[in-house]
């Protein structure tokens, strides 16, 4: 694994590669309030390993990268995808596979319509175009998050509990919740951050409506993979967005949740490498 942290006038983004260089790039987009630490090394390794050159990245306002003041994101949503289009130009790569998680999937629709020269197709993991028609998340979802206006995002153990929860609520029934492991990751990536609480500006950032209109309008081979309990992005999403994206193909993980469950890597990263295959 190599780290970078990339200057762009007053941006810094900090970058891990796994693999060879002259494999095909894949580069990795995270969720929202997720730094690269939730792409786990062994699953960039794994990539790695199958032939493709891996590249992961924190977000502004997560991890390494750079924060702002809480309730002043200073970035849209369409930012944040041209965020992804620096990188690959800092690396040296005129197109890549792009896979994008949740907030990471709304971006990376933005990309394959807004660059779709840099893009050779897109992965879509647990994510939507947030179509009006589609059902909200649930009620035990909205409940966790009413109360994270009570955390003292200067206290580590409640953010560390915080987190744990988060991902507790997001899990599915179908795998063990591994709270060790989650706690691991979640004090990992508290070590790294450099203002943990601007993770909350990317619920502030605007922008991205008019592409997620669109989607029907993306013309790269698309894989959608979503799990059947997912309780913040419903099922439901990932059906629609399948159904959208021309010549989409559907991978349906059942009894998975918001989440990239390790004993569900097998299939995923399969499915992954044989998209790319191009």
């Amino acid at each position: 694994m190599s780290e970078q942290l990339l200057q762009f006038n007053d941006i810094e983004l900090y970058t891990e590669s796994f693999g060879n260089a002259s494999h095909p790039a894949i580069l990795l987009v995270m969720g929202a309030q997720s730094s690269m630490v939730w792409w786990e090394d062994g699953f960039c390794q794994r990539l790695a390993d199958a032939g493709r050159y891996v590249i992961r990245y924190d977000h502004r306002d997560v991890g390494r990268s750079t924060a702002y003041e809480l309730g002043q994101p200073g970035y849209t949503f369409e930012d944040l995808a041209d965020d992804a289009i620096r990188i690959l130009d800092a690396y040296g790569i005129a197109r890549a596979h792009i896979v994008g998680m949740s907030m990471g999937g709304m971006l990376t629709q933005i990309l394959a319509l807004r660059h779709p020269e840099r893009v050779h197709t897109v992965t879509l993991l647990a994510t939507s175009n947030f179509a009006p028609e589609l059902p909200p998340m649930e009620e035990k979802v909205m409940q966790f998050f009413a109360n994270a206006g009570a955390i003292d995002w200067t206290d580590e153990q409640a953010v560390t509990s915080f987190t744990v929860g988060k991902w507790r609520v997001l899990a599915g029934s179908r795998h063990p919740f591994d709270e060790d492991r989650i706690r691991q990751l979640a004090q990992e990536e508290l070590r790294r951050s450099r203002r943990f609480d601007s993770m909350n500006n990317h619920g502030m950032a605007a922008g991205g409506e008019s592409y997620l209109l669109r989607t029907r309008e993306i013309n790269i081979p698309a894989l959608v993979i979503h799990g059947t309990e997912d309780p913040i992005i419903p099922y439901a999403h990932g059906v629609l967005l399948a159904n959208t994206i021309p010549g989409a193909v559907l991978v349906t993980l059942e009894g998975t949740g918001h989440e990239l469950h390790p004993q569900d890597w097998d299939s995923i990263i399969s499915r992954i490498i044989a998209h790319t295959d191009l």
